[in-house]
């Protein structure tokens, strides 16, 4: 094993600079004289994009699997799946000599109009921390490395490289970090890849709170940490942040500046020498798995026909589907030649091959006759001719099947969407087609929701398809067919329209910064807040089966916060054909000391089923599930009382509750102070301790005394009680210093004094 702290003693201030800068686009730089290898990283959430040269950043890649994205990832709801998949991105890594994929992104799909989202898994924290976790674990499980991404609060396209996100710290802690935590914590990513933008008026490269007390003293973090590319500004100001690797390279000035830093002692060579340490315990992990060879292409592009298939989401279906029967089916849409299956940006893969939709669906239709119309042009112009065409092909069939894909220019990474729309020509394409043909099916290929609103009660069946990677257009005709069960379920909700979105008032910002305004609210914890119907809710998809859920229970009606709670339910196959469902467990805090979301995600279980067959579904839920962040005691926090356990099919369909009564077992600090409340006093046990037979003794008298007040001012209309509680001790005291015996800064500061050494 290599001695990391000898070499780190070995080597030359300028050799440590040079190291924490990268020698290429690509790859870090060598120390030859000492042994110390080059890391050579790719893009790769989906696929990998290895650069054949490492001095280059826009040339093609060599050829490699491309894997649905994101979105349609984690509609699988399925971990496994995604642990099998990470599998294979590090067997294709291993061959192309990649010792670390720039993956997998977990950011908060905050807007549905972020134009990155397709790169991103869901609007919930758990949930995507969940298929984090999935995805590293198979990845590193060969010896590859991963990098999380992006580090933090990268929510948007708009001013990316500089806009400041400004986050309170409960939002940040409990939406918009944790999906990172659980993959820190969880699987240890060699490395962690920082945004772009600031957080709170501080450059994320630079973020010393985020980086360093956040990501490595409180969660652990053992890897370094990764610049995303040009994110840097100053790099000194990043060593000192806790950015341990600036890319790209190579930054000669970078690296000089760094060595003149130390030695006017601006930096301590001790913060260089322990990001050092972390680059180079990566660089010697990566050296242990050794490269090269082929990897099973065939293989992999069954699999990537086999997760897309997984996460395609039946959206609407009238009974039409699966297609049985037809003897004429008209085939309408460009993208049903021209596959859509991937997202523009630095993750566009060179895929190994790329299925037809059309040929894969004339391959599994049998005898039945296809005919094609292009429908729709590659750019935004509008043709009428060509819906004209469709709307012949279309009425001379037995059903018709529109292939629609929202095209680069409307989403892609590096611009968010203005809309939620598809283009114009692709809306009166629809219209028209339905009309002259109720038969029709909508199959979608796009990364994030779309508007439907306009169209889709004329049609009779959607299917979200995504970007579904170069193997989706056979899991297409598998669905279409009925040979494989859809199963899919959105990872985010699909609004009715772009103003009901939780952050429609703070989007995108402007002079520099974008105020996360909606708090707590995004996805579906808006739409609960305010009781908004939505096109299809988070959670949900549809199945050419049915489901029943009967006799949810819990482990005890009674627990305690450091064991958590199992939730068990049985789940049955009612319908006639074998189908998989997602079982979603969100958990209701009854009384919370904070304002918490109606429901939030806690577990969530995948579970097969022949026709007619039941299994118990089981999912532990642990002490965050029933905790929340306090930002007056910095720590998560639980609170004793009544929790309510929602089983369901989706956000909107709630099919058992069960309560169960939650024991806290954590001693807190405590935080009160000269501006705590009467409330808050009575409130914490400490201060009901020492407040609470004082306030008793007053209590009466000062009841009495307003409540005179108020006879003879019967217009005050208000309980003067309740006034008080609400105000700060020393405020309260002051009304009430008539009848109290000293001064009311002598008994604020006692009370105080008192309650903070109990």
């Amino acid at each position: 094993m290599t001695d990391i702290q000898a070499l780190v003693s070995q080597m030359t201030l300028a050799e440590k600079a040079a190291l924490c800068t990268g020698a290429s686009a690509w790859t870090t730089t060598p120390v030859e004289r000492l042994g110390v290898p080059e890391l050579l990283v790719s893009d790769g959430p989906h696929g990998l994009r290895r650069q054949a040269d490492v001095h280059a950043l826009g040339a093609e890649s060599l050829p490699a699997t491309c894997f649905p994205t994101a979105s349609c990832l984690a509609s699988s709801w399925d971990v496994d799946l995604l642990r099998t998949l990470g599998v294979a991105l590090a067997e294709e890594a291993i061959a192309l000599n990649v010792d670390v994929v720039l993956g997998p992104g977990v950011n908060m799909k905050r807007s549905p109009l972020g134009g990155r989202n397709f790169e991103y898994f869901s609007e919930d924290p758990f949930l995507a921390g969940e298929m984090a976790v999935g995805l590293i674990d198979g990845i590193q499980s060969k010896g590859v490395g991963t990098s999380l991404k992006h580090f933090a609060a990268n929510n948007q396209e708009f001013q990316r490289f500089s806009i400041s996100a400004e986050v309170d710290e409960r939002v940040l802690r409990e939406i918009y970090l944790p999906a990172f935590e659980a993959a820190v914590t969880r699987s240890q990513p060699w490395t962690v890849m920082c945004s772009y933008n600031k957080l709170n008026g501080t450059f994320a490269s630079e973020h010393y709170t985020l980086l360093t007390e956040i990501l490595k003293k409180e969660w652990g973090f053992k890897g370094f940490i990764v610049s995303d590319w040009g994110a840097v500004r100053n790099r000194v100001a990043a060593l000192k942040g806790g950015l341990d690797l600036e890319m790209p390279g190579p930054q000669d000035r970078r690296v000089s500046a760094v060595v003149a830093a130390v030695r006017a002692g601006e930096l301590d060579e001790a913060v260089l020498d322990e990001s050092v340490r972390r680059i180079l315990s990566v660089v010697f992990k990566a050296q242990e798995t050794p490269k090269g060879g082929t990897f099973d292409v065939d293989a992999h592009h069954d699999l990537a026909r086999r997760i897309a298939g997984e996460g395609m989401v039946l959206l609407k279906n009238d009974g039409l589907l699966p297609l049985k029967g037809q003897q004429h089916i008209a085939v309408i849409g460009r993208s049903a030649e021209a596959a859509h299956f991937q997202g523009g940006g630095s993750s566009h893969i060179n895929p190994t091959r790329v299925d037809v939709p059309f040929k894969e669906l004339q391959a599994r239709a049998g005898d039945a006759e296809l005919t094609y119309a292009e429908g729709y042009p590659a750019d935004n112009s509008f043709k009428q001719a060509l819906i004209d065409q469709a709307v012949v092909v279309a009425q001379a069939a037995d059903v018709a099947v529109l292939y629609i894909a929202l095209p680069s220019f409307k989403e892609s990474e590096g611009y968010d969407r203005t809309d939620l729309d598809l283009t114009d020509q692709q809306i009166a394409l629809i219209k028209a087609v339905s009309k002259v043909q109720p038969k029709t099916v909508v199959v979608l290929n796009n990364g994030a929701p779309v508007a439907m609103s306009a169209w889709i009660d004329d049609v009779s069946a959607v299917l979200e398809a995504w970007m579904m990677g170069q193997a989706g257009a056979g899991a297409l005709s598998d669905v279409l067919f009925g040979r494989i069960n859809p199963s899919g379920k959105l990872a985010e909700t699909f609004p009715l329209k772009l103003a009901d979105t939780p952050a429609i008032g703070n989007w995108p910002g402007g002079a520099g910064s974008v105020r996360y305004g909606e708090g707590l609210y995004i996805g579906y914890r808006y739409y609960d807040l305010k009781e908004m119907p939505v096109l299809f809710p988070f959670g949900y998809g549809l199945s050419y089966t049915t489901f029943a859920y009967n006799n949810a229970r819990v482990s005890t009606a009674t627990f305690k916060d450091v064991d958590g709670l199992t939730v068990s339910v049985d789940v049955t196959n009612t319908g006639a054909v074998f189908g998989k469902e997602v079982v979603q467990v969100y958990v209701h805090d009854r009384v919370a000391g904070l304002d918490r979301p109606h429901k939030e995600l806690k577990g969530f279980a995948k579970v097969a089923l022949e026709p007619g067959e039941t299994k118990t579904v089981s999912i532990k839920l642990n002490t965050r599930a029933f905790a929340f962040y306090h930002p007056e005691y910095k720590q998560w926090i639980t609170e004793a009382g009544e929790f309510e356990i929602l089983i369901g099919a989706s956000a909107a369909d709630i099919r058992q509750t069960v309560t169960a009564t939650l024991e806290a077992t954590r001693e807190l600090p405590c935080v009160l102070d000269v501006e705590s409340t009467l409330r808050e006093w009575l409130a914490d046990p400490r201060g009901r301790a020492v407040f609470g037979p004082f306030y008793a003794q007053i209590g009466a008298q000062a009841s009495a005394m307003f409540g005179a007040a108020q006879a003879s001012e019967p217009g005050l209309g208000m309980d003067m009680m309740d006034m008080l509680n609400d105000m700060p001790m020393f405020s309260a005291l002051l009304f009430m210093q008539p009848m109290l015996d000293r001064p009311a800064e002598d008994i604020v500061a006692d009370m105080l004094k008192q309650a903070h050494s109990r």
